[in-house]
């Protein structure tokens, strides 16, 4: 049974990803990306967050307001919005580095009770490893809405001391697992949910995505790119969005978690989306020209 559109609130890291081998860079961050690709497929969508009071922050701001985001919680505070650089190896993304997130992680974003009765009103908010967050999770899980979190690939937060802060106060917990990496993933997904979550889902790039429901493991394949390809950037973001914006629909809440049937049909939708995100410049658009004075 379809409900009413899912509400999805990003809260957490934003970023401009600039690609030195394109001379372009692109707005982004992951709580954005999964805003903005979730209000693409359909979602009331907000961001709320802290960006930099410079000419980047601006560019960035503007980008996702032109989304169809509400940015009525986004706090605009004196410093530096978060910078990283990029190259594109064969389509995956190459990180050269950047300034550690700007004033979104000098100068993190504090729930007061305004944002707590804001954040309550939607289904589900996500937030991230980069989004100086933790110590606000629990406040977020207190209101009822669902939670999401991007732990992405570095072993670091996949800790026993890291998992025990934040387990307990997530539902869905999202990783970048590379073929590489030498840990099992339909092994570390069930590890994790021990810590708290009841969904952890694991994309694999063409290796495809692995989700641990409590009770067993559900693997679904990679979907074919058709079209140009571009290179990865938000293709993880593309994933979860699309993945719980179907979820929701099909009326998940804490109370109730779809089926494995419901589950896996989520993952094939999420895998075309993340298929399709190949084809995009950055993670949602709105690149421009390095600015010359910077």
């Amino acid at each position: 049974m379809e409900h009413s559109t899912p509400r999805i609130l990003g809260f957490g890291d934003n970023i401009v990803d600039r690609f030195v081998d394109r001379f372009v860079e692109y707005p982004g961050g992951n709580c954005v990306n999964v805003a903005v690709l979730a209000r693409s497929l359909g979602a009331d969508c907000a961001y709320m967050g802290v960006i930099g009071n410079d000419e980047r922050g601006r560019f960035l701001s503007s980008a996702i307001a032109d989304c169809g985001i509400d940015t009525s919680h986004v706090t605009s505070r004196h410093g530096p919005t978060g910078l990283t650089e990029i190259e594109t190896i064969d389509g995956d993304r190459r990180f050269l580095g950047g300034n550690d997130g700007g004033v979104t992680v000098s100068d993190a974003y504090v729930l007061e009770p305004v944002d707590i009765e804001f954040a309550a009103g939607f289904d589900l908010v996500h937030s991230s490893v980069y989004s100086q967050s933790t110590n606000e999770l629990d406040k977020l899980k207190a209101t009822g809405s669902l939670v999401s979190y991007d732990f992405s690939s570095e072993s670091e937060f996949r800790t026993d001391e890291y998992l025990s802060v934040v387990g307990p106060s997530i539902d869905l917990a999202l990783l970048s697992s590379a073929d590489d990496s030498g840990v099992d993933p339909a092994s570390e997904l069930p590890r994790i949910a021990e810590f708290g979550p009841s969904l952890v889902l694991a994309t694999m790039g063409a290796s495809g995505a692995l989700l641990y429901d409590g009770g067993s493991v559900i693997r679904v394949p990679a979907t074919k790119v058709e079209g140009e390809f571009v290179d990865t950037m938000g293709c993880g973001d593309a994933y979860l969005a699309a993945f719980v914006v179907e979820l929701l629909r099909a009326g998940w809440s804490r109370k109730y978690r779809p089926d494995g049937t419901v589950l896996r049909r989520s993952m094939s939708i999420a895998a075309q989306a993340a298929a399709d995100q190949c084809t995009v410049e950055g993670a949602f658009g709105y690149g421009r020209a390095i600015p010359a004075d910077q």
